[in-house]
């Protein structure tokens, strides 16, 4: 794969990634994020609902981690770090770890290191930039600032971010690629949106097309992917039970989780497909 051209971000266009910001109620996302993000909620009214569940995934993610010994986490396609961020979970559960936020999004990354000097610690959290799709970039960019120790286990995270990713581009070697760096005993966690398998109204199921479609408008427009296609992306991984499930399906037992609870009669409702998998060794 070609090395992509980091410098070409568009700046002019809606960014999912300052929408989703946006659906949170966060601060790093502009006008036109969000006159995007208003069409999305007239089709969507509950996408900040399949935000947060996202988001309380992620923290029981985090929770169940820490709880087995991980104190690393490298959080890929992450955004500019503004709510619910991997750092502020994993400090309150173990005041040691230390966590690298990617992103190939230039302003994102910028929000983001301002973020971190104000309320950081340089020698155990930053924000570097690169492409997700790049696995060489991403790690040497990770592994250059200072504060992941590439020996130990680390919970790589894509947590809403494969899903920008084109249908067409070759995800599954990129994970691939991913997962060979990995130390043994880290962890994969992945989750992504979908519009395939749904359980749904035919009405709830356009709503959701015409959402993807929506995004197309955007500078990241986003790829369904089936739960097959998900399930290969842990490759030869030990998968934590329950496996691949809709996002309402992981470990509610690991933490509170309010507005996931909306979903659990009808998982598929949250557009997520999720898991954890372990590297054995």
């Amino acid at each position: 794969m070609a090395e992509p051209d980091q410098d070409n971000v568009d700046l002019d266009r809606p960014n999912a990634v300052r929408m989703y910001d946006y659906y949170l109620g966060g601060t790093g996302n502009w006008a036109m994020d969000r006159v995007l993000g208003d069409k999305v909620l007239a089709e969507v009214p509950f996408a900040p609902l399949i935000a947060r569940a996202n988001l309380e995934f992620l923290e029981r993610v985090l929770r169940y981690c820490v709880r087995n010994g991980i104190d690393q986490f490298l959080d890929v396609g992450s955004g500019g770090p503004t709510v619910g961020t991997v750092h502020r979970i994993a400090d309150a559960l173990d005041p040691r770890s230390r966590c690298v936020y990617v992103d190939r999004e230039q302003v994102a990354v910028a929000h983001g290191q301002l973020l971190l000097e104000r309320e950081g610690d340089p020698e155990r959290h930053a924000i570097v930039r690169a492409d997700q799709r790049d696995p060489d970039a991403v790690w040497q960019a990770a592994m250059g600032a200072g504060v992941l120790d590439r020996t130990r286990p680390i919970a790589l995270i894509f947590c809403a971010a494969l899903h920008f990713i084109p249908n067409a581009e070759p995800a599954g070697e990129m994970l691939a690629r991913y997962r060979a760096r990995l130390p043994a005993g880290s962890y994969l966690v992945i989750s992504h949106a979908t519009f395939d398998d749904l359980d749904v109204t035919a009405e709830y199921a356009a709503s959701i097309r015409a959402a993807f479609e929506l995004y197309e408008k955007s500078g990241t427009p986003a790829f369904s992917r089936r739960h097959d296609e998900i399930v290969s992306f842990f490759g030869d991984f030990e998968m934590v039970e329950p496996g691949v499930v809709w996002l309402p399906q992981w470990r509610l037992d690991e933490a509170p989780s309010p507005v996931t609870q909306n979903f659990v009669a009808n998982p598929s409702m949250s557009i997520g497909w999720c898991g954890v998998g372990r590297k054995r060794g």
